[in-house]
Formats: structure tokens, C-alpha cells, sequence
């Protein structure tokens, strides 16, 4: 038995463009139904990275999002780059004039979810998709299974895919002919420990032992990374190795060290989806695209596109133009592709590839010195960091 579900919008995925979407069409009077596998307590406890950019932090309030951001979040006006055993600041106030805030986005979830709840939003947790139908029809469907087996159809007069790199959606929409990509030879092994902050901002470190990234989650809680090879087994490793390991990758700072309660391994890769939109289906975030985290683009990349989404779809369900909705790739792609280039600047300058001549070693230094010994070089990175300007909400 089918149990047949009608709405203006459905929404395949619970993240955070899936939820910002719902809370932007809720507030311009848009019906949708969001549907996500998991179940709320799963996706509440998501545990990424999160550096929010100023106009997402913006976004969130303008919508209408009861974030913490600004009270829980670390402000951060500036990173250090630590190459040749020294640190060097980009100072993102003096030279753009923002900042960016350490906001994991768990909490971004959290704030969704206790923002559109209460409101009434038909959220329906532990749905899975299997399928969307008709995509080129006036009347798309998603076709789901819920936790006790039944399918759920539901009929909308647009399907949104923001159920991540997986995407059913994506794959309705393009069938084998996914995006395109770029694999890169390492990962990250990344850490949560119990240790106060080992420096005021993030560090990104290119050093001959590798790359490493010393981040802060809170006073008392503290996430790092180390670059390492792609299939290396989280348990691989002591306690004593690991820290040796960060240590040995950051010179000239001395961690301070804790007890290591969770360890990972996050595999990445630069990728765009070879169609955003389809007829009267449309992707946004981790569904459309996919960029290494080492330019912290990932969760404000999703936000942008949920931001023209909105705008295109209020124009199509309230004056029934779809052109706008028609120029919605387009639009995208425009910052899309300025953050993969810059995601992949980041990660290429900061990383050593297996293999490395000694030739592209100092060729590297060069780069390092030749950003941070230039105030447009230094604005450059601050700018593309710190984030483009979103577009107003309507």
C-alpha cells in the first residue's frame, strides 16, 4: 500500500540546505515537506567542522533561524599559514574587513531543527528516498520507504535534492552522467580531544613531515587534522603516535595535548554535478557539488545556492514565471566554480603530494612566501575565505 503525500515543494535531505530552504519558503508562505533517512537524533549529532562565513551567519538571522552563532560560535578575524618552521597571519579584519565564525555544524542543525519544529514544518524523519519520477513533468514525485517498509509518494510541484553526495535526486536527474572531478592522493585523519585551545586561530601548516590543520571546537575541546593516505585505519595509531605526529607537522607551536576521544578518517575530492536543475528539480549543496574542506567552503557553499534556489522558486510558485528558475544553474555555478578553484588553491599549496620532487618542495615554499609577503596576495586569500557576497534575500 502507497500512501500518496501532496506539497508545493519536497525537499530530499535534513541538512542544512534542505532545512534553510523549508524555513525560506515557510516564511514566504511555500508549503514543502523535508525527508531525510535518519532519524532526527542522527542528524542532530552530525559532528563536521563548521566555519561560517559572515553573510551566512547573516542568512541564518535574516531567515528567521534562532541561531547561537554569535553567542556559542568563536569569532575568528584571521588564520596563520605555517610554513619554514614560521607562522604568518592573514588578517581577514584588516584586509576585507570580516571574520568568520567556528560554528560546527551540528549546532547550525540544531538550530534549524528547534527554529522550524516548533513551527509546524512537516519534517519527516527516517524516510528514505528511492526514486524521483516524472523529473520532466509538471508534477514531480519522490518515491520513499519509510522505518516500517510502507512507500510514501510524494507529489510536488518541485523536488529539491539536498541529500548530499549520494544524491537520489542527482542521480533521477543526469543517470550515470554524474559531474565532474577531481580525486586527490591523500585524506585527512582528523581528532577530538579534551585539551584547552593550542592557539587563538587556525593553523594551516605545510611542513616536510605534511600537511596539518590545529583548529578549536571549544575551551575545552580542541579538533585537529593531519594529511595521510586515503585507507589508513583509524586505529592505526597510539595515542602517543598521533600526537607525535601533529606535533611533528606544526613546528614552532607547542600542542597542548589531551586525551583523544574520537578519530576519523575524511576522504574528500573536488566535484561538480554536470546538472543543477532539471525541468522542475533542482540540487543544492553536497547533492550539486563537493570541495575539500581546506578553504571552508562547503557549508557556506550550500547556503549560497539554497539563497538563489529560494529567490528562483518564489518567483515560479507565487507569479508562476519559471525563468528564473531556468537561470538557476547558471547563477550557481558563477561562485560554485570560484570556490573549487580556491578550495583547490588551498589544498594544493598547503599538501604534499606522494611523490613530490624537491624542484615543486621549494616551488611551493615560493607560492607560501609570495601570498603572505603580499598585501594582494594576503587579500586574495582573505576574501575568498571570508566569502563573496550572498544575494539578498527577497
Amino acid at each position: 500500500m502507497t500512501t500518496t503525500v501532496r506539497t508545493r515543494v519536497a525537499i530530499v535531505g535534513a541538512g542544512p540546505a534542505g532545512l534553510l530552504l523549508a524555513q525560506l519558503l515557510r516564511n514566504a508562505g511555500i508549503e514543502s515537506v523535508v525527508i531525510d533517512s535518519r532519524s532526527r537524533e542522527d542528524i542532530e549529532q552530525t559532528i563536521r567542522a563548521g566555519i561560517l562565513e559572515e553573510g551566512t551567519v547573516q542568512a541564518l538571522l535574516a531567515a528567521g533561524v534562532d541561531t547561537h552563532a554569535h553567542q556559542v560560535g568563536m569569532r575568528h578575524d584571521g588564520i596563520e599559514l605555517r610554513f619554514d618552521g614560521a607562522g604568518h597571519r592573514i588578517d581577514f579584519a584588516d584586509l576585507v574587513g570580516r571574520g568568520v565564525w567556528l560554528y560546527p555544524q551540528h549546532l547550525v542543525l540544531q538550530d534549524l531543527l528547534g527554529t522550524l519544529l516548533p513551527a509546524g514544518q512537516d519534517i519527516r524523519f527516517e524516510l528514505t528516498a528511492q526514486r524521483v519520477e516524472d523529473v520532466d513533468g509538471e508534477q514531480p514525485r519522490v518515491v520513499a520507504v519509510n522505518a516500517e517498509g510502507t512507500e510514501v509518494e510524494i507529489v510536488a510541484e518541485v523536488v529539491v535534492g539536498a541529500d548530499g553526495s549520494h544524491s537520489i535526486v542527482r542521480k533521477a536527474m543526469s543517470g550515470s552522467r554524474a559531474g565532474l572531478y577531481r580525486e586527490y592522493p591523500f585524506a585527512w585523519f582528523g581528532i577530538l580531544c579534551e585539551a584547552p585551545p593550542s592557539a587563538d586561530e587556525l593553523i594551516y601548516s605545510n611542513s616536510p613531515n605534511g600537511f596539518a590543520l590545529i583548529s578549536q571546537r571549544s575551551d575545552t575541546v580542541q579538533r585537529m587534522y593531519f594529511q595521510c593516505d586515503p585507507d589508513v585505519d583509524p586505529d592505526a595509531y597510539t595515542q602517543e603516535q598521533l600526537w607525535e605526529i601533529l606535533q611533528s607537522r606544526v613546528p614552532g607551536t607547542t600542542l597542548k595535548e589531551g586525551p583523544i576521544f574520537q578519530r576519523d578518517v575524511l576522504q574528500f575530492r573536488s566535484f561538480v554535478a554536470r546538472e543543477l536543475r532539471r525541468g522542475r528539480v533542482a540540487l543544492v549543496g553536497d547533492a550539486a557539488h563537493t570541495v575539500p574542506p581546506t578553504g571552508a567552503k562547503g557549508m557556506n557553499l550550500a547556503i549560497a545556492d539554497v539563497l538563489l534556489l529560494n529567490d528562483a522558486l518564489r518567483v515560479l510558485l507565487l507569479e508562476d514565471d519559471i525563468r528564473p528558475l531556468e537561470g538557476y544553474e547558471q547563477a550557481a555555478l558563477h561562485r560554485i566554480w570560484k570556490a573549487q578553484n580556491f578550495s583547490w588553491w588551498m589544498t594544493s599549496m598547503l599538501h604534499q603530494v606522494p611523490g613530490t620532487s624537491e624542484f615543486d618542495a621549494m616551488r611551493q615554499l615560493g607560492e607560501l612566501r609570495s601570498v603572505t609577503e603580499s598585501r594582494a596576495g594576503r587579500t586574495y586569500l582573505a576574501e575568498a575565505y571570508t566569502g563573496w557576497p550572498h544575494p539578498p534575500l527577497v
